[in-house]
């Protein structure tokens, strides 16, 4: 997934078969992430707990696990 951070707002979209999140958290502190997380978690409608970051802690391109 690509993210965006500091957009106007929070949104998923799909782009070219890539899933792309904008949220308007600034990407200080894991903010973003944290944000990424919860955005994600209410469209696939399971707990934020459930999703782990796997890969891009500091990328704009995420990987997510759903456990």
């Amino acid at each position: 997934m690509r993210v965006t951070p500091r957009a106007g707002r929070n949104a998923l979209t799909e782009e070219d078969g890539q899933l792309r999140a904008q949220v308007t958290a600034v990407p200080e502190d894991g903010r973003a992430n944290r944000a990424v997380q919860a955005l994600l978690a209410e469209a696939l409608g399971v707990a934020r707990t459930r999703l782990s970051l796997i890969r891009g802690a500091t990328s704009r391109d995420k990987l997510f696990r759903l456990d």
